[in-house]
């Protein structure tokens, strides 16, 4: 079988790192992209040694076209595209919505035009839950109305948008994957793009009390990076592109309250709870509706929240 050339933009995230791994398990040649403006080296020391990295430092947004041309001479031209560069803090994006522009949207553009001129067999992009804004349904269905309530969730919705128009004008594979709430390690939890369980899992490993705004009912739908990886990967290896994004989650409702007594119980912590007032505009409920990455990828959620966050606080305590 030939070996397969796949770019990963942002690969030395959170997410990119762990999907970097099973592609380099799969016996693929693997070019990382990335600025390590949120993206860490270390996430990728494990992999220093592998022939089949090359890890190039760029900004994406000024184009991968320079970047990849040694590469494309060294190696053999690119197979493959997943594209997880992003900046992914919503509040930034409101604060400056002409850099979030840049970063989350025409980006997406760029990849596509050179996956256009260079034939490249597939593109995966990472999309987001926040294209749905606040929708009353639960779980939600890909074809449940989109709002999005910030400048981060506007790209992201453009972006699926050009994806849909390079696969049906230009004939580029592609799939969109739409993520609702990814933990595991690697996560970082003194970034501002973390999720709670990172933070949440900070502060228990520490023993320090843990916060939660409002009454703690809201409910999230928590996928360990485990899984996210898997789809990515399966989504970049399918031969069946689809043009309609899909919902990567578990299809299941965890409550605030839960997941703090779960993290502590996860952590062996001591770690107080307590409640302060509500935040202004957060989503109440949020679940995936799963039967459409099931239909079309082949891919369900494997891992339940109480075995993620066991494997997530084993990383975290390995830290200190």
């Amino acid at each position: 079988m030939t070996q397969e050339l796949v770019v990963v933009t942002g690969g030395a995230g959170f997410i990119g790192s762990h999907t970097v791994d099973r592609l380099l398990e799969r016996g693929c040649r693997v070019v990382v992209l990335d600025n390590f403006s949120t993206g860490k080296r270390e996430n990728l020391d494990h992999r220093r040694d592998d022939e089949n990295l090359r890890i190039i430092e760029v900004n994406v947004a000024d184009g991968i076209w320079a970047a990849l041309s040694s590469v494309e001479q060294a190696w053999q031209p690119v197979d493959r595209i997943i594209h997880l560069a992003a900046q992914t803090a919503v509040v930034t994006s409101i604060v400056n919505p002409l850099d979030d522009i840049r970063s989350n949207y025409a980006t997406t553009v760029h990849l596509l035009e050179y996956a256009r001129c260079r034939g490249v067999k597939k593109v995966v992009f990472a999309s987001s839950a926040a294209v749905y804004g606040d929708v009353d349904e639960s779980p939600v269905r890909e074809t449940a109305p989109k709002v999005p309530l910030s400048p981060y969730g506007i790209d992201k919705l453009g972006s699926e948008m050009y994806l849909r128009y390079y696969a049906e004008v230009h004939g580029i594979p592609t799939n969109a994957l739409r993520f609702f709430n990814v933990y595991g390690p690697r996560q970082d939890p003194k970034s501002a793009y973390s999720g709670v369980i990172s933070i949440f899992m900070d502060r228990a490993s520490r023993g320090v009390g843990i916060t939660i705004f409002g009454d703690g009912e809201q409910t999230r739908d928590f996928v360990f990076v485990g899984d996210v990886s898997r789809a990515i990967v399966t989504a970049c290896f399918s031969e069946s592109a689809s043009r309609e994004p899909v919902n990567i989650g578990t299809g299941n409702e965890t409550t605030v309250n839960q997941l703090a007594q779960l993290v502590i119980d996860a952590i062996g912590s001591k770690s107080a709870i307590t409640h302060a007032p509500s935040r202004a505009g957060e989503i109440v409920r949020s679940c995936a509706d799963v039967g459409a990455a099931k239909a079309s990828l082949g891919f369900e959620a494997q891992i339940p929240i109480a075995d993620g966050l066991k494997q997530t606080a084993d990383w975290f305590q390995s830290q200190s």
